[in-house]
């Protein structure tokens, strides 16, 4: 058991594998399918989530854990001996999982009193808080202090940054997610709309004519975004589009140097509100060979 133990939730949609190598905690989120109220990663996976979600006659409705769901993850946490939680959450403008924690740690500061908690808003989402989340629970592992974790969030937050296209903005709009980028819908049936996330609301970044000049500007994005030395840590993010990312990840590999790479894709909580066929990128510039 490390010193300081990360937690995140399930839209984070970081890969079990390292979940499971950096011992990072989630918490699922829920999901209401007609009278189903489902877990997140639980109780509904990708792949059948996604091959249901195109036949939906309506949008299921998404929630977030509520404060009772923290309370018990670092309860838990702290049976098995840990003192020092960093909780890692998406943008709370678009989610109430950040308010939920915060509630938890109230609830929880008179009976675990030598607990150390940190509730962080990532004013993000997806694999940005994903490899805030990742960042932090290697910098746990590699023995740095509560402070030093926090410190290592705080410098990810303004600097992790999501791109992504789809072929439709309807999910987002149904789903109430839309942010900035109402206009968008409007546009023509063959314009592939761009998003990105700025002060933690979603925002239009623009629009291409096909998916292949979307991809083609997304990695453009990308490269200004990098930096001088162009290096990044990139996650090639969607929801039931493997072969879509791919592209993308060809067309990046080519401009940059990718210090580390991810495939990762988007939890069904997520994924209802972005609809099958997004692919994007979430990423962050690299200032030394880490």
């Amino acid at each position: 058991m490390t010193r300081v133990a990360i937690v995140t939730d399930s839209t984070s949609s970081i890969p079990e594998q390292l979940i499971q190598t950096l011992n990072i905690r989630w918490v699922p989120y829920y999901i209401h399918r007609g009278a189903e109220v489902l877990r997140d990663l639980v109780t509904i996976k990708r792949d059948a989530f996604y091959q249901w979600l195109p036949t939906a006659q309506e949008l299921p409705k998404t929630a977030s854990p509520g404060p009772g769901d923290y309370i018990t993850m670092y309860e838990t946490l702290h049976e098995e001996g840990v003192e020092d939680i960093v909780s890692i959450h998406m943008t709370s403008k678009g989610s109430g999982a950040f308010q939920a924690a915060m509630a938890a740690k109230a609830m929880i500061g008179e009976t675990l009193p030598r607990l150390r908690l940190e509730v962080i808003d990532t004013l993000n989402v997806s694999m940005c808080s994903g490899w805030i989340a990742i960042e932090a629970a290697r910098a746990a592992l590699a023995g740095k202090s509560f402070e030093q974790v926090v410190e290592r969030v705080k410098q990810l937050i303004p600097v992790t940054r999501m791109i992504q296209t789809a072929d439709t903005l309807k999910y987002l709009y149904m789903g109430g997610r839309i942010g900035r980028a109402k206009h968008l819908l409007g546009s023509l049936l063959n314009i592939k709309p761009l998003i990105g996330m700025e002060d933690g609301v979603i925002v239009a970044l623009g629009t291409a004519r096909s998916r292949k000049d979307a991809y083609q500007r997304i990695a453009g994005m990308v490269e200004k975004a990098a930096g001088p030395l162009g290096k990044i840590k990139i996650a090639y993010v969607h929801a039931a589009a493997r072969e879509e990312v791919l592209k993308i990840r060809e067309l990046i590999e080519a401009r940059l140097v990718v210090v580390e790479e991810l495939i990762a894709e988007l939890s069904p909580a997520l994924g209802v509100h972005s609809g099958p066929g997004t692919a994007g990128v979430c990423f962050f510039p690299v200032q030394d060979s880490g």
